[in-house]
């Protein structure tokens, strides 16, 4: 299965192959700031998973740690995706592919939480110790 999307101005195409490797919530103020929003939906895919079809001369790339390397749209700000080398994984922001089903399975980062979220999900206050994290869980 394939699924297409693109940044806001179009000028930027993406293509994901498969399924994600997992789907959630981050809470991160990082993220929470990067997307302008309480709270950042992701999407994860290996990185053969994913690819640029069109537009990549218009790609820029923003990076604030060396955990995480912001992809936008020159063009028109539209943000596309993060790399995450440490983990091998990319996400891959759920409204940037619209076909996706969201299947939300985790929270990460909840314990910088602007915006409770009740809906019986699992809680991570950083990450799960898998992925670097403490693994420590919170409560509703």
């Amino acid at each position: 299965m394939k699924h297409f999307g693109n940044c806001f101005c179009g000028a930027v195409e993406l293509e994901v192959a498969g399924a994600p490797e997992a789907a959630g919530y981050c809470h991160c103020r990082s993220c929470r700031s990067w997307s302008g929003s309480p709270v950042n939906a992701f999407s994860l895919w290996k990185p053969e998973a994913v690819r640029i079809i069109a537009g990549a001369e218009h790609v820029a790339t923003f990076m604030k740690s060396a955990m995480s390397q912001r992809k936008y749209c020159r063009k028109c700000g539209g943000h596309l995706m993060t790399n995450h080398p440490s983990l091998g994984l990319v996400d891959v922001f759920t409204a940037t592919i619209p076909t996706l089903a969201f299947a939300p399975g985790v929270h990460v980062n909840y314990g910088e939480t602007v915006l409770p979220m009740r809906d019986g999900l699992p809680k991570f206050r950083d990450f799960p110790a898998e992925f670097g994290g403490s693994g420590t869980m919170v409560e509703e």
